[in-house]
């Protein structure tokens, strides 16, 4: 018969319920920011756009990474979850920049085929 060691469980319900806790506590930032539009300034060109977007996405992967390092390395103020949601959100993001550079490409290819 297999021991079941209740601290263990009693240290990963109050894991859960901190992250809980943290979740319940961000949607209203999350909702405060996303009704707030972004003022974009009529001057900012494309390539400031880019840069900021690339460096956004290198942020994200490195939060990434370091929650996951933390997180092996036995950190306890990092939860499981926020290590998957940070590695989600990083790959969506390196995924975005993929589609987006991908379309870039056909399009100026589409321009140059075009007869002058």
């Amino acid at each position: 018969m297999i021991a079941i060691d209740s601290s263990r469980i009693s240290s990963m319900l109050a894991q859960m319920e901190g992250s809980l806790q943290r979740m319940q506590a961000k949607p209203a930032s999350l909702l405060e920011t996303l009704a707030q539009p972004e003022q974009a300034s009529p001057a900012q060109d494309f390539g400031g756009v880019l840069r900021s977007h690339l460096d956004s996405v290198n942020a994200a992967q490195s939060e990434a990474r370091d929650l996951g390092q933390r997180f092996v390395m036995g950190d306890d103020s990092v939860a499981l979850s926020d290590v998957m949601i940070a590695g989600r959100k990083s790959s969506l993001a390196f995924q975005t920049t993929v589609q987006v550079r991908n379309r870039l490409v056909a399009a100026y290819q589409e321009i140059m085929s075009m007869p002058v």
